[in-house]
C-alpha cells in the first residue's frame, strides 16, 4: 500500500481488495532470497515515510503514527544496512535521527512533550545503541555521536527513577500533564534495562552492570515478571500499584535481548544466574508462536480477536524478531530453538505480501498466510515486522555488535544528561504546571489514552 493522501484512501482501499499477487517463495538457506524477501517489505514500508522530502518535518511519520515509532523504525532500517549491505535509506536514516535528536543529544523534541513517555526517548535511544554497535557510519563532528546521545538518555532516564511510589522504577510518561503519568510500565524499564545491558558490553562500565541488576531486581519486585517469567504491562500507582496482566511480545523480547547482553558479559555463578533467567524468558515467550501454526510468530492478545491490534501493536512483532535474532549472538547455545522459529517465522510472513496496490503489501496474521495471503491489515508496523523477521534469517552470517576495543569509534559522554547544575537539562527536565499549548494536546492524547485502556480492559475480560 502506498502512501497517500486520506482523501484517497476509500478509493484505493477498494480497489486493493481485489489486487492478489503470488507470494514471495523464501529460501531460507540463500542469503539472495533472504535478502530480496527483506528488501520488499522495507521499501514498502518507506512508501509511507515522506519526511525528508521538501516541506516535511525529517523523523516524522503522518497520523496514525506516533513519534516513537520513527524512531523503532529507523533502529530496523540500521540493521537492514548491516545484514544486507544495501545503504539506500541511510542518509534518511541520518537526517531523520539527527534532527528529532537535536543539538543537545536528549532525544527531547519540543513539539513531542504532549505525548513522548520514557518509552518513547528510548526507542530513539536503542536506534543509536544499534548504530554504535554496528558501526554505522558517524554523524558530522559538530552534531551529536551515536553513543554519546545513547549515554545521554540513559543517564536522563535514571535520574527519573522513582523510589517515592512502588518502591522503584520508571513511570510511563516524562511529563506530570501527561495522562499516564501515575503508570509504571514494563515497556520503560525494559527499554532501560536493556539500554543497561548493552552500554554494559560496549563500555565495559560496570556502573551500567550495575543499573541491569537493580531494573531486573525491581521488575521482580514489582510483580511485573512472574516466577515463571511472564513479562505483564505494567503498574499503577494509584491503585497501589496494582498490575495489568496484559502480555506483549516486545516486553518479553526486551527482557529477553537485555539478558543474553547480560549473559555475554559474565562468568561464572553470574553468568549462570542470567543463563536461568534468559532460559526462562525463551521457554515462556512460546505464547508468542501460534498455537496450532507452529513456530509462527504473533501478537497473542490482539492478533486473534475481532478487535485486533492497534497501529502500535501491530508493530511489536518487528521488535520481538529483532531481539531473539540478537540473542543468538549473545548467548550461541539459543541459535538452535531461536533460528527454526524465526525461519517459519518469515516463511510465513512473506506470504502475506500480496495485497494492496501494489501487489506486495504485507499482512499483519502470517499463521493464516499460506491459505488465505494478504489479510486486509496494512501499514508501517505490518512492512516493518516483516522486514526485521526476514532480515534476522541473516544474523549467522554477521559478527556480533562492535564495542569500545573491538570495531566501535563512537563517540561517547559518560556525563551526559546527568543530574548537575545544566540549566538546559533542568529547564527541559521541570515538571512544573504545563502551558496552554501543551494542556491542549495532552486533551487530544489523553482521549487517545483512554481508549487504548478501554482496549486493554477489553482483552482482560475476554
Amino acid at each position: 500500500m502506498r502512501w497517500f493522501s486520506s482523501s484517497r484512501l476509500a478509493v484505493v482501499w477498494t480497489a486493493a481488495l481485489a489486487v492478489r499477487s503470488t507470494a514471495y517463495d523464501l529460501d531460507v538457506n540463500s542469503e539472495d532470497s533472504i535478502i530480496k524477501g527483506a528488501t520488499l517489505a522495507a521499501d514498502g514500508m518507506m512508501h509511507y515515510y515522506a519526511g525528508h522530502l521538501p516541506g516535511n518535518t525529517p523523523g516524522i511519520l503522518p497520523p496514525p503514527y506516533y513519534w516513537w515509532e520513527v524512531g523503532a523504525m529507523f533502529g530496523g532500517l540500521i540493521d537492514y544496512w548491516w545484514y544486507t549491505g544495501n545503504d539506500t535509506w541511510n542518509d534518511i536514516v541520518m537526517q531523520g535521527l539527527l534532527h528529532q535528536i537535536g543539538p543537545d543529544g536528549m532525544v527531547m523534541p519540543k513539539n513531542q512533550t504532549t505525548t513522548e513517555g520514557n518509552d518513547d526517548q528510548a526507542f530513539w535511544a536503542i536506534a543509536t545503541m544499534m548504530a554504535a554497535e554496528r558501526g554505522f557510519p558517524n554523524p558530522p563532528k559538530d552534531k551529536p555521536q551515536w553513543l554519546a546521545v545513547t549515554q545521554t538518555v540513559f543517564n536522563l532516564q535514571t535520574t527519573r527513577w522513582d523510589m517515592e511510589h512502588c518502591n522503584g522504577g520508571l513511570r510511563w510518561q516524562i511529563f506530570t500533564w501527561n495522562n499516564g503519568y501515575t503508570y509504571k510500565n514494563t515497556v520503560s524499564n525494559g527499554c532501560l534495562f536493556q539500554l543497561a545491558a548493552r552500554l554494559a558490553r560496549y563500555t565495559g562500565n560496570s556502573t551500567y552492570e550495575d543499573w541491569a541488576d537493580k531494573i531486573w531486581d525491581w521488575t521482580v519486585e514489582s510483580g511485573l515478571v512472574s516466577d515463571d517469567y511472564r513479562f505483564y504491562d505494567g503498574l499503577d500507582i494509584p491503585s497501589n500499584c496494582s498490575i495489568n496482566h496484559n502480555q506483549w511480545s516486545y516486553n518479553a523480547g526486551l527482557y529477553l535481548a537485555g539478558s543474553a547482553y547480560m549473559y555475554n558479559i559474565t562468568t561464572g555463578a553470574v553468568q549462570e544466574k542470567w543463563k536461568t533467567r534468559l532460559d526462562g524468558i525463551l521457554w515462556m515467550a512460546g505464547v508468542f508462536f501460534h498455537p496450532t501454526q507452529a513456530d509462527v510468530m504473533y501478537e497473542a492478545i490482539c492478533e486473534p480477536y475481532p478487535r485486533g491490534c492497534n497501529t502500535d501493536q501491530k508493530s511489536f512483532k518487528a521488535y520481538f524478531s529483532r531481539w531473539l535474532a540478537i540473542t543468538t549472538q549473545m548467548a550461541p547455545y539459543t541459535t538452535e530453538l531461536i533460528m527454526p522459529k524465526l525461519r517459519t517465522s518469515a516463511t510465513a510472513a512473506l506470504k502475506t505480501c500480496v495485497g494492496g496496490t501494489d501487489g506486495v503489501t504485507c499482512g499483519l496474521k502470517w499463521y493464516t498466510g499460506d491459505w488465505n495471503g494478504w489479510d486486509g491489515n496494512y501499514g508501517v508496523g505490518e512492512q516493518m515486522s516483516v522486514m526485521e523477521v526476514t532480515q534476522s534469517l541473516l544474523i549467522p552470517f554477521k559478527t556480533p555488535p562492535f564495542t569500545e576495543v573491538v570495531g566501535g569509534n563512537s563517540t561517547g559522554d559518560p556525563a551526559a544528561g546527568g543530574a548537575g547544575d545544566n540549566p538546559q537539562l533542568n529547564a527541559i527536565t521541570d515538571l512544573s504546571q504545563p502551558t496552554g499549548g501543551q494542556k491542549a494536546g495532552a486533551a487530544i492524547a489523553t482521549l487517545t489514552v483512554l481508549s487504548m485502556t478501554g482496549y486493554m480492559v477489553y482483552y482482560m475480560v475476554t
